[in-house]
């Protein structure tokens, strides 16, 4: 390219050079418009690729950063690097261990002893003489308290058989254990099913102990199945009976978990109260396995559950588990560094720290004063979470549709609307702050599965149910388990009756 002293020239001398270099210099801008347009293409397009690569990192991320702690996860998938625990309850001025006035658990000595043995004193340890005939001065008492050699107990049921002088033949009745020439009794019955449907152990293992405790050599797979439709059939009254008070509580828990049944998944449903459990499987999670267990369309209490939508679908009160909601607002906190979702954590502890304080003053509610403030604090924390989470703060590429909200956004609008349901344990006491005892209910079943695995057949994750309903609620009234069982097998199962809320 000429230099602009010698173009002047050019421009002076020669008009039609000066033409001519004036057409090759604007080929030339055109060019370099081009490419400058080209440049700013890609750079856009390297942008929003950029952007879309931090996202995707940002949410792998947040993925690996997900545990028990701050999701739903269960603690069984933290895997060995599991966090250590954080505890968001304030530390206690008071000493670790059992604290004053707290009844203390040991052996302490009978009245009456299934057996004594006296220990006699027969000569004197210094010099020798011989005691046996002096009286004692006094009887010093051990006891040792021991399990009685376990044998298996065999009971001959022997019917007579009479001919009247009319020719007719009359049989003696014999009992309801006693329907076959030879079979297990009640105990052994209970303590088989105890043992698989309660204390959750393999069939392997609970035969060998069978073989073991009580000699029972011929306990095959096929017993035991038997000895649980048994129990499940003489369970069903009991069952309905469960079902029915659960419909009407005025507050139940609600929640479900997956489960393997025959191959594939299915899930299993739990309606709970402080002194009721009920199970129900079914293929389905949603509204149709819901109107099947046929609880919450006749529902009129308060439903306390997680988020699940299918829950909104019935005509009942809601309150919202604020456990779960915990622990989203923890990974907020953490992950994000959202300072509204710690001031929102602070807040509900706060509230059920003063819950539990009003509880043992004799308060079923929080004055009204207390809730207003509560209130507000909770609409400023919110209205501060969504002036930092605007509308379309959600990074990544643009898509056709709804545009996807960030996970603090969901969450804000969670709690704006639905404060009456996260709140309403504040307002009624009966509402527990969260779902847990709905999920304490279904963690044994998940341990299950982990030791057994599917369930070979539908009828027996039927019978598994209804089992271990029964023992749940009799546990919650204070019943042994394996009694309840027993009594089951006797055909005098415990039935809840009255208030079970």
């Amino acid at each position: 390219m000429i230099g602009y002293e010698q173009a002047l020239a050019v421009c002076r001398t020669d008009p039609e050079a000066a033409a001519r270099m004036l057409s090759e210099l604007s080929r030339e801008l055109d060019l370099l418009r081009t490419e400058v347009a080209v440049l700013r293409t890609e750079n856009a397009t390297l942008r929003a690729e950029c952007q879309a690569l931090r996202t995707e990192v940002q949410t792998l991320k947040e993925q690996l950063a997900k545990d028990s702690h701050n999701s739903s996860k269960p603690p069984s998938s933290d895997g060995l690097a599991k966090p250590k625990p954080k505890s968001l309850r304030p530390k206690s001025e008071r000493p670790t261990g059992g604290q004053p006035g707290h009844p203390g658990y040991t052996l302490r000595l009978v009245e009456k002893p299934d057996r004594t043995v006296r220990h006699a004193v027969e000569r004197c340890a210094a010099c020798g003489r011989n005691l046996v005939r002096q009286a004692p001065d006094r009887v010093e008492r051990r006891q040792v308290f021991d399990l009685p050699e376990p044998t298996l107990e065999v009971t001959e049921h022997q019917g007579e058989v009479k001919t009247c002088a009319c020719g007719c033949v009359t049989r003696a009745a014999f009992p309801p254990e006693a329907a076959a020439p030879v079979q297990y009794g009640p105990r052994v019955k209970s303590v088989a099913v105890y043992l698989g449907d309660y204390q959750l152990l393999p069939f392997d293992r609970l035969a060998e102990i069978m073989r073991d405790l009580f000699a029972c050599e011929s306990f095959s797979e096929g017993t035991l199945a038997n000895f649980k439709a048994d129990c499940s059939r003489r369970l069903e009254p009991v069952e309905a009976a469960i079902r029915a008070l659960a419909t009407a509580a005025p507050v139940a828990g609600f929640d479900e978990t997956g489960v393997r049944a025959t191959g594939s998944l299915h899930w299993l449903h739990t309606v709970s109260t402080r002194l009721l459990t009920w199970y129900y499987a079914h293929q389905r999670r949603g509204r149709v396995a819901m109107d099947a267990a046929g609880i919450l369309a006749d529902f009129r209490g308060r439903a306390v559950h997680d988020f699940w939508k299918s829950y909104f679908d019935y005509d009942c009160d809601h309150s919202l588990c604020n456990g779960h909601l915990l622990r989203e607002l923890i990974f907020l906190w953490e992950e994000q560094d959202q300072t509204w979702a710690k001031r929102m954590i602070d807040l509900l502890l706060g509230i059920k720290e003063a819950v539990a304080t009003a509880r043992t003053d004799g308060l079923t509610a929080l004055p009204p004063a207390d809730q207003v403030r509560f209130i507000k604090d909770y609409e400023r924390i919110v209205h501060a979470g969504y002036a930092i989470n605007p509308v379309g703060a959600a990074n990544g590429p643009k898509r056709r549709g709804r545009r996807k909200q960030s996970k603090a956004r969901n969450l804000l609008d969670r709690f704006r609307d639905y404060p009456d349901e996260i709140l309403a344990f504040m307002r009624d006491f009966a509402v527990p702050f969260d779902n847990n005892q709905s999920e304490r209910d279904l963690r044994m079943m998940k341990l299950r599965q982990k030791i057994s695995g599917t369930f070979r057949s539908f009828q027996a994750l039927v019978n598994f149910c209804r089992i271990r309903g029964y023992v749940s609620t009799a546990r919650k009234n204070g019943l042994n388990a394996l009694d309840a069982l027993q009594r089951a097998f006797l055909g005098n199962p415990f039935v809840p009756e009255g208030n079970t809320s």
